[in-house]
């Protein structure tokens, strides 16, 4: 059986919410410590206000750049009045990924029952960028890496991981 070697990949990190700062930013602290910690680079993060065309223009950029393959989003996900991340970033999608959102909340389901009906997390392809949105909590965010995310952004996991598709996803 052969073995593949780890990939590290450049993956960039946003976090959407009107009161966090640098400072108290934990939930993107935590993604760019544990996507360092599997071995990939940070490629950028930054902190916008939950509006639309902030979050846009952000993620815009970063799925214009070839050097951004992966974009990891926190925050915004509810139902409340200000949660528009899906709102502001799915338009963008070629592809969606349903079932990021669904074995998300299948496994937060363990953890907080129904609750999880009111997270909208998301995933989808835009311009052979791959891009998740997770909810703003750190328990989420955990959950979202450490269950899901860690494994399929890895290209050593079998049978098949996001890594190995990304030459493939501008194919025509």
């Amino acid at each position: 059986m052969s073995t593949r070697d780890f990939i590290p990949l450049n993956i960039a990190i946003l976090t959407v919410s009107d009161t966090r700062t640098e400072a108290t930013d934990k939930s993107g602290k935590f993604l760019v410590d544990r996507l360092t910690a599997a071995g990939h680079n940070t490629a950028d993060k930054v902190i916008v206000p939950d509006d639309i065309y902030q979050i846009r223009a952000v993620v815009s950029a970063w799925i214009a750049n070839p050097d951004i393959p992966i974009i990891i989003t926190t925050g915004g996900t509810g139902l409340t009045g200000r949660d528009r991340t899906p709102e502001a970033l799915e338009v963008l999608f070629d592809k969606p990924i349903d079932g990021f959102g669904e074995l998300f909340r299948s496994l937060s389901y363990e953890e907080i029952k129904t609750s999880t009906i009111q997270s909208r997390v998301f995933a989808g392809v835009a311009n052979g960028t791959y891009i998740f949105g997770l909810p703003g909590s750190t328990g989420a965010c955990k959950l979202g890496w450490d269950q899901i995310l860690q494994a399929q952004l890895d290209y050593r996991t079998r049978p098949c991981n996001f890594v190995e598709m990304m030459p493939r996803l501008l194919e025509s």
